[in-house]
């Protein structure tokens, strides 16, 4: 049974920060609400007070700039960016992302906001924006700052989110030329959060050797988290079996998986291996054809 409290539904971005700011020291955040509610159900999670931005006006928008890239607000559901016409065209392994996570209803009503602050490892979107540099916006009633994704996770369920800042907006720059970005997850029911996740991102050179390398483990480790001894592996080589066998052996011993119901520790392990070379593959054959 959830405990009772008192539910806040601001409509400006402002009314909502002097709500969290007001409240801070026992309030919770809902932005859609697919995992909070849950938790609160299970007895998890109780507050006194619940502030509602789900329909704040101004951070619902999918906006994208040859300049500045990307932007989408934090109230902007999974199905919107499923959806995007912007997002297939410029973005697209956002888009063939957000078509496997969880299920139609929950993405028509999932925020991509709600997704990356409640942390979940196992969550889809996070090692996808690694891969593509995104940072999110957060911001207090005081004021508002950018952190990159790759900074915003420090551990099990716990970003860099101060106590009364909530996430305002999804930054991802444009990608570089001769670059592209996958993603897989491997589970064992279609939609259901993987066991491993691997995104993979690759910017060659004219000659096809690599430029930069970006991998990011999803249910790998407490947190999303980059695999950096293997993007190092990577940079400055040229495809072939070799590298991409040392690229894979290296996010694997990267790695800190868990051992639980689903899969063991070694089996986790050898996931990584085994999707971070089809990745790797698979984004560095994308880029080499790539304008």
């Amino acid at each position: 049974m959830i405990k009772d409290f008192h539910y806040l539904r601001p409509n400006t971005v402002g009314e909502a920060l002097d709500l969290i700011s007001q409240y801070k020291d026992d309030c919770k955040i809902i932005c859609g609400g697919q995992s909070l509610l849950i938790l609160m159900r299970q007895g998890l999670v109780a507050t006194d007070y619940l502030v509602d931005i789900k329909r704040v006006q101004g951070l619902n928008y999918i906006n994208f700039d040859t300049n500045e890239g990307l932007k989408m607000g934090a109230a902007t559901t999974h199905r919107a960016i499923e959806k995007s016409a912007l997002i297939k065209d410029k973005f697209k392994v956002l888009a063939d992302m957000e078509n496997n996570l969880a299920s139609i209803q929950v993405r028509n009503w999932g925020t991509i906001g709600g997704n990356l602050a409640h942390a979940d490892a196992a969550g889809d979107p996070a090692p996808v924006l690694m891969t593509l540099g995104a940072s999110v916006k957060v911001g207090s009633a005081d004021d508002t700052r950018i952190i990159s994704l790759d900074q915003f996770y420090v551990g099990l369920f716990e970003t860099a989110l101060k106590e009364d800042e909530i996430v305002l907006e999804v930054q991802v720059p444009v990608p570089a030329s001769r670059s592209a970005a996958v993603y897989e997850k491997f589970n064992l029911l279609q939609s259901d959060q993987g066991i491993i996740a691997v995104a993979a991102s690759m910017t060659l050179n004219g000659d096809s050797t690599c430029k930069e390398a970006r991998i990011a483990l999803g249910n790998a480790a407490p947190t999303t988290m980059r695999a950096r001894k293997a993007e190092q592996t990577l940079v400055g080589g040229k495809l072939d079996d070799g590298l991409l066998e040392a690229a894979g052996l290296a996010a694997s011993e990267e790695a800190d998986p868990i051992s639980d119901i689903h899969a063991s520790e070694d089996y986790r392990r050898h996931l990584v291996k085994v999707l971070t070379m089809r990745m790797v593959k698979k984004a560095w054959e994308q880029a080499a054809i790539s304008a």
